[in-house]
């Protein structure tokens, strides 16, 4: 792994870190996660391999990160104060954050480090055709991942806007129920 993808991967990893304390939602919350995987497909991404069962391997890897992602949005607490939305990751949305970026991360370094071999063995037995073919379903799966929670989180927001706000201070009794017959 090269510095870059050390820094892209981390980078990826720590977006929602930044998120689990709570924080305005605004137009920075959504271009930040975008750019970083916008930058890692323009790295990364030259092909989308077609032959074999590549197509397989990278629908099933967009599946994985289309499921993270929006559970990842859907664990992530969203309210509305004052006229503006704050958002904060959940312990559950980070843990599906790192599983799904941190997999990606996991395999590169598990191939760097002698796993190459047992990778060619399943890609042969498998059908996968070219080495690009994994890079593409990993690329596409951390995009899928980011765009499906940045959409959940943003449908989300929108619903949060449109429901009554509770005035802030003591709430009034609950009315007693007549129990008289």
């Amino acid at each position: 792994m090269t510095t870059t993808d050390w820094i892209t991967d981390i980078a990826l990893v720590l977006v929602v870190f930044r998120q689990l304390r709570e924080g305005r939602l605004d137009l920075k919350s959504y271009l930040i996660p975008l750019g970083i995987v916008a930058f890692v497909a323009s790295q990364y991404l030259h092909t989308i391999p077609s032959a074999g069962n590549d197509l397989v391997l990278i629908g099933a890897l967009v599946g994985a990160g289309a499921a993270l992602g929006v559970a990842g949005g859907v664990y992530t607490r969203i309210r509305s104060a004052d006229g503006h939305l704050f958002i904060k990751a959940g312990a559950i949305s980070a843990v599906l954050w790192v599983l799904g970026m941190g997999a990606r991360m996991g395999f590169q370094v598990w191939v760097d480090h002698g796993g190459a071999d047992d990778v060619g063995r399943f890609s042969v037995t498998h059908d996968i055709t070219t080495s690009q073919a994994w890079v593409a379903a990993f690329v596409l799966m951390a995009l899928t991942e980011v765009v499906t929670r940045l959409a959940t989180i943003f449908v989300r927001s929108r619903l949060a806007m449109r429901e009554p706000q509770l005035p802030v201070g003591p709430r009034p009794a609950a009315p007693a129920l007549d129990h008289t017959v």
